[in-house]
This record gives structure tokens, sequence and C-alpha cells, in this order.
């Protein structure tokens, strides 16, 4: 009899991970069942009895401990404290996944052959957080005075408890996200909004779309594993690396981080299958330029944009096309709450969310440089931006060049730092700088520097002109 020991044992992971990827894969099905739950109540019960099922095989049975805590807290802050319920929940789902950072320290399990529930009290922390928040905001009554995403997700009135958990724990998000909105979530549930099957077009059949991103999940898996075998990251510390040249060992880094890249467009091209099949991906009809027909999309549970990402010409774009609910919800939740109004954010305003943001994804040093590192790199890339904006668009030349060199600082810059990511550790991550002379971090900051000392003239305006006149 075959067992998970031998399973895993010929894919070359550890048990835990088996179980862990069983269980996602699971969730596809799992997820297309809630088509057939009867009436609203049943489809909450059904998404959190689900989530919660998933949740036990992938991680154990602690794993629902450790997330009806941040429930629990976050919900009884909703119905005790509403003027305060989003900071409330903030603070103490934050804190709460640092605490579970710090005691299990998934980074060192999973280059054990372990996982634990951490990346779904990540997921977790986002959704009650946001929740708390657009409920406080539903007192605002000044429409003026909100941002058009409060206005969008405000809540007027809490949802049950039984709702709430089918928000927190839906099952095709349950492991691995994505983030959603709550009112969102409501309205899928309710058949409302895009969802009503009274309106004029129906919602359509989601299963030719979720095939082809299953096809392209495991096309990507394919490649991160060829590449990864090929590049393997433990080469960067073996002391025949720094015999080679300084553009081979850039060269080298550059392979090492588009190629860890891959893993991640698995696992978002599965969760996104898992949302799609169950109704809740659909985001409306679009007409293409060459027709009048409209057309479904499906791209509401999309988390990431290949193509934008890799060929991507401004480092400042890459936000909108990597993990993109998590960059939406960072976005919403911190960067235009920093923001006072009447003022034009600043370096301070990203440099606060890249911190966030590392903070979310654990605590190791790495994380830090790299989204301090992320956050020079965008700050760097708005000054190129600039001066692309001031070549004249008839000069095609040098309007390609701008273009080629914002692609070249993209690449160089992204795949350097990200080492920082991959390593996680202080002196592993110090190493793999060290050994291209820190010119991911070098780069944006020259740029920044020479921003402040050489100002770009206005788009599309020569400098020479602008001098005479």
């Amino acid at each position: 009899m075959v067992t998970m020991e031998d399973v895993a044992g010929t894919l070359g992971i550890g048990v835990p991970v088996l179980w862990f990827l069983a269980s996602f894969v699971a969730s596809i099905p799992v997820s297309w069942l809630w088509r057939f739950a009867p009436g609203v109540a049943a489809r909450h019960l059904y998404a959190a009895a689900s989530g919660a099922f998933l949740a036990h095989c992938a991680f154990g049975y602690e794993a629902n401990l450790y997330m009806m805590i941040p429930i629990c807290v976050s919900y009884g802050a909703m119905m005790l404290n509403r003027r305060m319920c989003g900071v409330v929940s903030a603070i103490f789902a934050f804190g709460f996944l640092v605490y579970c950072h710090v005691m299990f320290m998934s980074g060192d399990a999973w280059k054990s052959g372990g996982i634990d529930h951490t990346g779904s009290m990540m997921v977790l922390t986002l959704k009650v957080t946001s929740a708390a928040f657009n409920y406080q905001d539903g007192l605002i009554k000044d429409g003026d005075s909100l941002r058009e995403a409060q206005k969008k997700y405000r809540l007027e009135k809490p949802p049950s408890f039984i709702a709430y958990l089918g928000y927190c724990y839906n099952c095709g998000s349950i492991l691995v996200g994505p983030v959603f909105e709550l009112r969102d979530y409501m309205d899928w549930t309710e058949d409302k909004g895009l969802w009503d099957p009274k309106a004029e077009k129906r919602p359509p059949q989601p299963y030719g779309a979720t095939f082809l991103v299953v096809v392209k999940a495991f096309i990507c898996m394919g490649i991160y594993m060829y590449i990864t075998g090929t590049f393997p990251l433990s080469f960067l510390t073996e002391p025949d690396f720094m015999k080679w040249g300084f553009w081979h060992r850039v060269g080298y880094q550059i392979l090492c981080g588009f190629g860890a890249r891959w893993k991640y467009y698995f696992i978002w091209s599965l969760s996104e299958a898992a949302v799609m099949i169950s109704g809740f991906g659909f985001s409306g009809w679009t007409k293409s330029a060459s027709s009048d027909e409209s057309k479904p999309q499906f791209s509401r549970a999309q988390n990431v944009d290949i193509l934008n990402v890799e060929l991507a010409t401004s480092a400042a774009e890459i936000p909108k096309y990597w993990n993109i609910h998590v960059s939406v919800w960072l976005r919403h939740y911190v960067y235009e709450r920093l923001v006072v109004k009447g003022r034009r954010p600043g370096f301070r305003q990203l440099l606060a969310t890249q911190v966030v943001s590392a903070i979310w994804h654990g605590l190791y040093t790495g994380y830090l440089l790299f989204f301090v590192n992320s956050a020079l790199m965008i700050a760097g890339a708005r000054v190129l931006y600039k001066w692309q904006q001031a070549i004249p668009k008839s000069n095609f030349l040098a309007v390609k060049l701008g273009s080629f060199f914002g692609f070249f600082y993209t690449v160089l810059v992204l795949n350097l730092t990200v080492m920082g990511f991959l390593v996680l550790y202080f002196d592993d991550t110090i190493t793999a700088y060290r050994t291209v002379y820190y010119s991911g971090t070098l780069l944006p900051v020259a740029l920044i520097l020479l921003g402040k000392v050489v100002k770009p003239p206005r788009s599309g305006q020569n400098p020479r002109v602008k001098k005479e006149s």
C-alpha cells in the first residue's frame, strides 16, 4: 500500500508539504461544491466548514484554534466598539501575527521540509482588518471625506457571525489567498450585483476559464522546477561563485530571482482557479475594440499578471501586477490612510507601507532588507519615469531607449535585491548583496540623488527649449 511517506519521498518533499499541496489542490473541487449549497445561510455555513476542514488537513487541528483568535477578537471589536474597531482589529491581528512569526519561524520550517499555518494567518490578518475598517468607515456620513475605496466597501451594518466565518474561511482562499472585501463576498453569497441571476446578463459558467488557469499553473510549476534545478540558490554561498566575473554573478542572481517567482505564479494560479470555479472570480463584462459583443471577465481572483511583471519597463508598476490583492490592501489600508488630506504622498508613506509589508511577511532580516530596498527601487523608478516622460514623443529612438533602460533597471534591481527575500537571514543576504557590490541598492540611491540635483524638464519638453524660454 502506497503511503504519504512514499509519495513525499518520490516527489522529494516533506510529508507536511504533501498534505498542504493535497489540501490546496482539493480546494478547487471543494469550492465548486459551494455552488450547490441551498440558500444564503447554507452557503455561509459551507464556506466556513469546508475552509476549516481544508485548514485542518493542511496544517493540523491547531491551525483552526489559532485562526479563531483574531476572528473572534475582530468580530467582538466590531460589535462592542464600532468607532475604534478598525484600529483595535489591526493592532491585535498584526500583533498576533508577529507572535506566530516568532513562534513558528515558517521560513525555517519550509527549508527543512515542513510547513505551518502562518501563511493562512497572514491572509486572515488582512481580511479581519479590512472588514473592521470598512465597518468603522460606515459611521462617516460626510462622503467627501472618504476615498473612493472607502465609499465602495464601507459597511452600514455588520454581518452575522456565521457570515463572518464564511468570509474568513471561504474555501477557495483560506490557504494562500487571495484577499478580498467583505462586501464583495456578501454580494456573491446573496446573489446581488454582478451575481444577480435576474440581471439582464446572467453570470456565465467559469469552467473553460478555470481549466485554462489550471493548465497555466502546472506550466508555471514546470518552469520553476527546471530553472531552480539548473540554477540552485545554494550556489550563491559557494566559494566557486566568487571566482566568476561580476556580470556572470549578476546574471546568475537574476536567473535565481526569475526562477523563484514561478513558484508563486503556480500557487496563485491554483488559488485563482479555486475562487473562479465557485463563481466568485467573475468580475463583469467587457467589450473588445473590434466587436460590440460583451465577453465575461474572470479577473477578480487574479493575483499576478506574469507578462506585466516580467516585462515591466518601470519598477513602480510592479505592485500593480505582483501579489495584486495584497498590494491593493496595502494601498487602501496603509498608504492612503497615512496621507494627510490635501497633501501629496511622499517617500515616507511609501517606506512605511513597505515596512508593514515586510512585518506581514515575517520577521526575517532578509524580508526587511528587501522591502526597504523595494521602496528605494520604486522611488528611483519614479525619478527615471519623469525623465522618460520628458522625452519628446517624436523622438522614437530616444523613447525606446528610455523604455529599455527602465526595463534593464527593473530587472537588475528587482532580482538582485530579492535575494534577501529568498535567503531570509542577515548574513546570507549581505553575502548575496556583497557579491554584486550592492548594485541593487546603490543604483536606486544614485537615481534618487540625481533627481534631487538635476530636475527633469516638464513632460515632452526639450531641456534646451526650457532654458531659452
